[in-house]
């Protein structure tokens, strides 16, 4: 790709507890500006089955595209990107791991002092977390209302999503953009820095910001898209 053509399609990856339906104001700004968006549903049972489903809607597009991933879906587009028509990726407050890394191994030894998300242990094979506990952790910069309602309508988070090991990290050959959300308590902006580093990403922070940048920050979650759409 020269400098003088930008990619078109943008397909959106959510991560765990959520579904797609928290990309709506980033989709709206990206097909504002002329973009054409799809959003993966993923059930996130499992990476191997989410992989599957992206690769589904990455086909489904006429042409390149850059492939966007929030949180655990940082995972998934670690993962699915190594498909032929990728050709960027954008990780929004998203775990990068490596080959053979999965999101439990990535938050195995948090920092000392830095903010636990509220888990509660597994039942059945799958995590929630503590409803009470969400709004401050996922969402502390949505109005209220909106964050319980996150909390009460959240999706449960398979065990074999959170262990599911990358078997190839596209990152590696893939041009890599990264949005830190500088207030984040679900994954530290620190461990966010460094897996920005690490995968040689373009970054942007955005101070104050949850976990939940993309549906507070829609604005600044599309321009970082852009920038990867004319990278």
């Amino acid at each position: 790709m020269n400098d003088n053509t930008q990619l078109t399609n943008v397909v959106l990856v959510h991560g765990g507890f959520v579904d797609g339906s928290g990309w709506q104001r980033v989709y709206d700004a990206l097909t504002a500006d002329g973009f054409t968006v799809a959003i993966v549903q993923n059930a996130t049972f499992s990476l191997a089955g989410d992989v599957a489903a992206t690769h589904q809607v990455i086909e489904s597009m006429s042409g390149p595209v850059v492939l966007v991933g929030h949180s655990y879906g940082g995972a998934v587009i670690t993962e699915a990107g190594t498909h032929e028509k990728v050709a960027a990726l954008a990780y929004i407050a998203a775990f990068a791991p490596d080959k053979g890394e999965s999101v439990a191994t990535l938050i195995a030894d948090p920092a000392p002092g830095a903010p636990v998300p509220p888990i509660l242990p597994p039942v059945n094979g799958f995590l929630a977390l503590d409803r009470d506990k969400f709004p401050d952790s996922f969402a502390g910069d949505l109005p209220q209302a909106q964050a319980q309602f996150m909390a009460d309508s959240q999706v449960p988070w398979g065990l074999d999503a959170l262990n599911g090991a990358v078997t190839e990290a596209a990152w590696h050959n893939k041009p890599a953009w990264y949005l830190i959300a500088g207030d984040d308590r679900m994954i530290p902006p620190a461990a966010q820095r460094a897996m920005a580093e690490r995968i040689g990403a373009q970054t942007v922070e955005v101070p104050g910001a949850s976990h939940s940048v993309y549906v507070s920050q829609p604005s600044a979650t599309a321009d970082l898209i852009k920038q990867a759409a004319r990278g």
